[in-house]
């Protein structure tokens, strides 16, 4: 995976969470039960997509890293 690649996975993995905290803050009072479920469901599952898309991009970064360090000793 390219640096580039890794380091948009990172941002987008921050950029999700931000948003979808942000959204679980704005809901407005005076809905049914069900509408807090669903949207409680839904920033769950992409705060869980989003952490798992950062890990995949520390882990691409971390390894370009590692293959840029074994390039520049060879």
């Amino acid at each position: 995976m390219s640096r580039k690649i890794a380091g948009f996975l990172i941002i987008l993995g921050a950029f999700m969470i931000f948003e979808w905290v942000n959204l679980g803050f704005n809901l407005a009072d005076g809905h049914p039960t069900a509408f807090y479920v669903v949207h409680g469901i839904l920033i769950a599952v992409n705060i869980v997509l989003a952490l798992v898309l950062g890990v995949i991009g520390w882990r691409g970064l971390r390894a370009a890293s590692v293959r840029g360090r074994k390039g520049d000793a060879g």
